[in-house]
């Protein structure tokens, strides 16, 4: 198994990711700069938080017309996962591959806590290694976290399982509390808060590191399918 982990200018948790996948859970792990166009040797792509140029005119308005995410459109399209964390959750909305949109904390300020959060889906890539209703805390560090999406799309999100994690103490005013969310095909995968930050003992949490095992996991069995 092969992560690419997307690195845009301004990206800072690229870094963190990285660290997590190769050193932590020892696999296979580059850094992909934002204007790669050939991604077809990597299983699973990660775009990482931090910040991506044009973060002034609208979070993820311009990172999302990188030479890549022509490449993650069609790595997607192919059933393979593509997980956006923070930012990277706010590039795949602005790209039109996840629903909805990231805006302005209710309260429009930066927050930076620990959040508490619940599965509200083990059936996915990211969430398969968790129980149905597990309360996890995992760090948070946003000021355009505020998930907003049209009732139509919220009701029909729901029907079809994309609600993944939803905050106990909702910290930004998203919709419903939503914390994470998937497309219906369950393989692109979008979050707010940081579990990459929350995968080492040495941290005082471990609560993020089922999110990284459960991609391991959901790529070893495509893998023992005959992939």
């Amino acid at each position: 198994m092969k992560f690419g982990i997307i690195v845009f200018p301004g990206s800072n948790c690229d870094i963190d990711c990285y660290h997590v996948l190769k050193e932590v859970l020892n696999q296979e792990t580059e850094y992909v700069w934002h204007d790669t166009e050939d991604i077809e040797d990597f299983d699973c792509i990660v775009l990482p938080g931090g910040f991506s140029y044009g973060d002034y005119l609208r979070c993820g308005a311009v990172a999302q017309f990188s030479k890549v995410m022509d490449s993650i459109k069609v790595h997607a399209a192919k059933g393979k996962p593509v997980i956006g964390i923070c930012n990277g959750f706010q590039i795949l909305t602005e790209a039109g591959l996840l629903p909805g949109a990231l805006v302005r904390n209710a309260n429009l300020k930066f927050i930076c806590d620990i959040a508490a959060l619940k599965i509200e889906n083990t059936e996915t890539p990211v969430t398969n290694c968790y129980e149905a209703g597990e309360i996890i805390h995992i760090p948070i560090a946003h000021g355009e976290g505020n998930y907003v999406v049209d009732e139509d799309t919220l009701e029909d999100m729901k029907a079809h399982g994309q609600i993944l994690f939803t905050y106990v103490n909702n910290p930004n005013g998203s919709i419903v509390d939503i914390a994470g969310v998937c497309n219906k095909e369950k393989n692109i995968i979008g979050l707010m808060p940081h579990p990459e930050r929350a995968s080492e003992a040495l941290l005082g949490n471990t609560d993020g590191l089922k999110f990284f095992q459960s991609i391991i996991h959901h790529l070893e069995e495509g893998f023992s399918n005959g992939k």
